[in-house]
């Protein structure tokens, strides 16, 4: 048998036990040595196995992404989530969905030092939705904007999703997270714009609440964002500046929220170890899927697909756009089965390499990626986000998270869209990078 009918038989045994239920790493593993060892012997298989697993668990730059989970559990146990959503309700809640669009914009701000969507997700779910449904927001709409707003947490810096990409990639991860944060602004508006038309189309989805704040009161209120100002400027802006590389970055934003909960007292021993225990979760989980992707793609290389792929799609004379469309639509489909990590770390074997073949610039591309991600949090049946959500607001159903984070898919859609016609939106900011 050649090594194309391998890959492909490989490939099918691979959804198959995906779909009976076999968690994604240890398909991956398994159809990855089992894929070698069929081309290269039992020789070489059993070194690939060992070597990938270490590698990827004590390459230096993947320390990053404990500190990026760890930096959103100290956000979310220092109160910052409430003071950010206070501030901007002083502000906004008077426009149509004003509590909404203060949601929207205190996630943005939280994005900054969060680097999980998940946990923006359970953060806004516990302080956001319950206070919209005090002044009788729709529950579908409250729902679906903390939903949907979490999904900016894995474009704005620093996320997770850029991580994984890099890792998968061999890309720039100090490049990636900043290519995300113009895009991020982009999806935020265009989901204020949806929360907008909506209320204007069925006003009794979002009642103006009542009260006004004084002018004293909203710029008293900007006190609140001083420790996201902060974290976000000594973090992610000295990353820009080439001051500090992605992971001093990530081990500096640590330190400074650890010292700002201390010193408020915010944070008990409890919060502390539930943090620390959450960063350890999620870590491992990104790990071993990330060595399980590497362990495929090790076997995909070995049977010359993705460069036939790349050659085949190439030789086909269709518009590169074209194939960006389908890969779009793949994306899709795929995140309504796969949360997003899982997704990315499946595909990027054979899609990047025809990407990249069809010259879209790689750290452009990562947006995209990333965008596609977003959109599978929040698609049913497996929407990680809305699953986060319903197990937190038990009066909430799931059914109406998804219908109310449905027309936010728009906002996703038509970001990808504008990014296509104008992709220095994601490069330009990388390309003036210190470093």
């Amino acid at each position: 048998m050649n090594p194309v009918m391998i890959g492909i038989l490989g490939c099918c045994v691979l959804f198959v036990l995906l779909f009976l239920g076999m968690p994604i790493t240890f398909v991956m593993m398994f159809v990855g040595f089992v894929g070698i060892w069929s081309l290269s012997g039992i020789d070489a298989a059993l070194p690939i196995v060992s070597s990938t697993l270490y590698e990827t668990v004590s390459h230096y730059p993947f320390t990053i992404i404990p500190l990026f989970v760890l930096m959103g559990g100290f956000a979310d146990n220092s109160g910052i989530t409430s003071r950010l959503y206070d501030t901007f309700d002083k502000w906004f809640r008077r426009l149509p969905g004003g509590l909404g669009i203060a949601t929207i914009v205190a996630i943005a701000g939280f994005s900054a030092i969060s680097g999980s969507s998940v946990a923006t997700s359970a953060a806004f779910a516990k302080t956001v939705i319950p206070e919209m449904r005090r002044f009788n927001y729709a529950p579908k709409f409250a729902g679906g904007i903390v939903a949907a707003g979490a999904t900016i947490d894995f474009l704005i810096p620093p996320s997770i999703g850029f991580v994984v990409y890099g890792m998968l990639t061999e890309q720039s991860i100090g490049k990636l997270l900043i290519a995300g944060m113009l895009p991020g602004l982009l999806l935020a508006a265009l989901f204020i714009a949806i929360i907008i038309g909506w209320v204007k189309i069925d006003p009794s989805v979002a009642p103006v609440p009542p009260g006004r704040a004084t002018w004293k009161e909203k710029v008293f209120a900007l006190w609140g964002m001083w420790e996201t100002i902060l974290v976000f400027m000594i973090t992610i802006g000295g990353m820009y500046l080439g001051y500090v590389n992605p992971t001093e970055a990530g081990g500096i934003g640590c330190i400074a929220l650890l010292i700002i909960t201390l010193c408020k007292r915010e944070l008990s021993w409890k919060q502390f170890v539930a943090s620390l225990y959450e960063t350890t979760r999620v870590t491992c989980m990104v790990m071993f899927l990330v060595a399980g992707a590497s362990l495929f793609s090790y076997f995909l290389a070995l049977s010359t697909i993705p460069a036939q792929a790349s050659t085949w799609i190439g030789g086909l004379g269709v518009s590169r756009y074209i194939v960006l469309l389908i890969v779009v639509g793949i994306y899709l489909v795929l995140g309504c089965f796969l949360d997003a990590v899982s997704m990315m770390v499946l595909t990027m074997p054979v899609i990047f390499p025809v990407m990249v073949g069809l010259n879209f610039d790689p750290i452009w591309f990562g947006v995209v990626c990333v965008l596609m991600m977003n959109a599978g949090l929040i698609t049913p049946p497996v929407g990680l986000n809305v699953y986060t959500i319903a197990g937190i607001v038990r009066d909430v159903p799931m059914k109406e998270i998804f219908k109310g984070a449905t027309p936010f898919l728009i906002a996703i859609l038509v970001t990808t869209l504008i990014l296509t016609f104008f992709p220095i939106i994601a490069t330009i900011l990388p390309a003036q990078m210190g470093r």
